[in-house]
C-alpha cells in the first residue's frame, strides 16, 4: 500500500513536470515564430476554441448580452467572434511575450502621458494604478517598468504549476517590473516606502467572496467588486491613476496614464471603486470585443 502511495506521488510529479516542459517547449517555438505567422496561428486557434470546442460560449454570449441589452442577437453573435479572436491572440502574444526582445516590446507597446506619474516621482509620491483584463495586459507587465520614473510592482495570481510559475516569473521580470502575489499584497504597505513605487492592480476581477464586495452598477448589472484597490488608496493617500489600454492593430498596443484621483481619503466609501468602474465601462463601451468576456465576472448575485 504504501509503495503504491508513493508511485501516485510521483506520476502526479511527472505530470505536473510533464505539464512544464510542455510549456517551455511552446514558448521556445513562438520564439522562433514570426509575428506573421504567429497569426495565423491565432486564427486556427480561434477556430478551435470557438468552432470546435466552444470554450465557455455560454459564459461569454450570456455576459455580452447582459452588458449590452439593447443588441440584436446578430450583433452579439459578432461580437462573440471578435472577442474570441482577440483572445487566441493575446494568448499567443503572451507566450511570445517571454521571450521577445525590448526594444520589440516598446515598438508593440508604446506608453503615453508618462509625465503624469513622472510629475508624482519628482515629488517624491508614489502612486497606485488601477487598470484591467482589457487588450494586453501581459504586455503592460513587460513595457511599463522602463517607461516611467517609478519602480513598479505588479501583483500577480500564482500558478498552480511551481515549475512553470518559476520560468514565468522570471521571463515576466526580466525588465524590471517586480511581481507580488495577491496573497502578500498587504506585505507592500507594511513599512514605510523608501524610494517612490507605482503600484499596479488590475482591478476589474470578481470577488473570491462578497462579504467586503463593493457592489456598483457596471455595464447594466450590479456586480461585486474588489474591495482591496479602494481600501489600500484610502489607507495610504495614495494619487489613483488610471492605465487605458488601447488595441491599435492586431499585435500593436497603446498604455495612456490618466490621473483618477488626488486624495483618496477626501471620498466617501464606494467612490474610488465607482469612478474607477465608470472609466473602464467607457473603454468597453467603445471597443468592447478586447474584454475578457469568458471570465465569470457575475457569479455573485446582489
Amino acid at each position: 500500500m504504501l509503495k503504491l502511495y508513493f508511485c501516485i506521488i510521483i506520476l502526479f510529479y511527472k505530470m505536473k513536470y510533464t505539464e512544464y516542459l510542455s510549456f517551455r517547449i511552446i514558448t521556445e517555438l513562438l520564439r522562433f515564430c514570426p509575428f506573421f505567422m504567429l497569426y495565423v496561428l491565432s486564427d486556427f486557434i480561434c477556430f478551435i476554441l470557438y468552432d470546435i470546442l466552444a470554450y465557455r460560449k455560454n459564459v461569454v454570449s450570456e455576459n455580452l448580452k447582459n452588458s449590452f441589452p439593447h443588441k440584436t442577437e446578430k450583433e452579439i453573435k459578432i461580437l462573440c467572434k471578435k472577442f474570441y479572436k482577440h483572445l487566441a491572440d493575446i494568448t499567443l502574444e503572451s507566450i511570445k511575450g517571454m521571450t521577445i526582445s525590448e526594444k520589440a516590446i516598446k515598438k508593440r507597446y508604446v506608453l503615453k502621458n508618462t509625465g503624469i506619474a513622472d510629475e508624482y516621482y519628482l515629488r517624491g509620491i508614489s502612486i497606485l494604478c488601477l487598470t484591467s483584463h482589457y487588450g494586453n495586459w501581459e504586455y503592460g507587465i513587460l513595457a511599463t517598468n522602463n517607461s516611467i520614473k517609478h519602480q513598479t510592482i505588479a501583483l500577480y495570481l500564482p500558478l498552480s504549476n511551481k515549475h512553470s510559475e518559476n520560468f514565468s516569473l522570471k521571463k515576466r521580470k526580466r525588465f524590471g517590473m517586480k511581481l507580488v502575489a495577491v496573497q502578500e499584497t498587504k506585505t507592500i504597505f507594511e513599512k514605510p516606502l523608501e524610494t517612490p513605487v507605482a503600484i499596479i492592480m488590475a482591478a476589474d476581477q470578481s470577488p473570491s467572496s462578497i462579504e467586503k464586495a463593493i457592489w456598483v452598477k457596471f455595464l447594466n448589472q450590479d456586480t461585486a467588486c474588489l474591495h482591496g484597490p479602494e481600501a489600500y488608496a484610502k489607507k495610504t493617500n495614495l494619487p489613483v491613476l488610471y492605465l487605458s489600454i488601447k488595441k491599435l492593430k492586431r499585435g500593436y498596443y497603446e498604455l495612456v496614464f490618466e490621473k483618477l484621483i488626488d486624495n483618496p481619503q477626501d471620498l466617501e466609501q464606494g467612490e474610488i471603486t465607482n469612478i474607477y468602474m465608470k472609466r473602464l465601462e467607457k473603454d468597453i463601451i467603445e471597443k468592447p470585443d478586447y474584454y475578457l468576456w469568458s471570465h465569470k465576472r457575475w457569479k455573485h448575485k446582489k
